[in-house]
C-alpha cells in the first residue's frame, strides 16, 4: 500500500505543479483514493475534495471554483506527503525496558549513573514513603513495591562486592 500511496502523490504532485491543473485528472486521481485507500484521513480528505474537483472539472467553471479546487487539491497532497514522509527519530520506537536497579533508582527518585551510599537510599525511601505509606493515603501494593526496591538496592552493592 505504501507504493500506492507514493504513486499517487507523484501523480497528485504532477497535476498540482500544472500552471492549469486538468481537473479531470484530479477526479479521477481523487475518487480512486476514495475507492482504494486503505487511511481514513486520505479518504476523508479525498471525499471532500471530489464534489469541487467534479465541477472545476466542467467546461466554463467559475474561476472561483477552480481557486476552491485547487486548495482542495493541495490539501489531499499535504495528507499523502504526511503518509508517505518517513518518521525520524524515536516516535516509533517502543521504549527501552528498564532494568530491575533503574527501576528501583527511579521509583525512590535516585540518581542513575553514580554508587549509593545506604545511608542515601534508606533517606531516599523515608521520602518517598511518606506519600506511598497506607496510613498517608497511599496503597499497600505501592508501599510493598517501594520497600522492595530500597531492598533490591541496598543488596546491591553486596552482590557487586562479593
Amino acid at each position: 500500500m505504501d507504493s500506492k500511496l507514493k504513486e499517487w502523490t507523484r501523480a497528485i504532485e504532477r497535476v498540482w505543479s500544472a500552471g492549469e491543473p486538468d481537473y479531470g485528472e484530479a477526479t479521477r486521481l481523487v475518487s480512486e483514493i476514495v475507492r482504494a485507500s486503505g487511511e481514513a484521513i486520505l479518504r476523508q480528505a479525498a471525499s471532500q475534495a471530489l464534489p469541487i474537483l467534479r465541477n472545476a472539472a466542467l467546461d466554463g467553471a467559475d474561476p472561483g471554483v477552480a481557486k476552491a479546487a485547487r486548495r482542495r487539491l493541495g490539501i489531499v497532497l499535504d495528507v499523502l506527503r504526511d503518509l508517505t514522509t518517513p518518521k525520524f527519530g524515536a516516535r516509533e520506537m517502543t521504549p527501552k525496558l528498564l532494568t530491575v536497579e533503574e527501576r528501583a533508582r527511579k521509583m525512590l527518585g535516585l540518581p542513575l549513573g553514580r554508587n549509593l551510599a545506604g545511608a542515601e537510599i534508606r533517606r531516599a525511601f523515608r521520602h518517598a514513603a511518606k506519600t506511598m505509606h497506607p496510613d498517608a493515603g497511599g496503597s499497600e501494593a505501592a508501599f510493598l513495591e517501594l520497600a522492595a526496591a530500597r531492598d533490591a538496592l541496598m543488596l546491591l552493592p553486596a552482590k557487586k562486592g562479593a
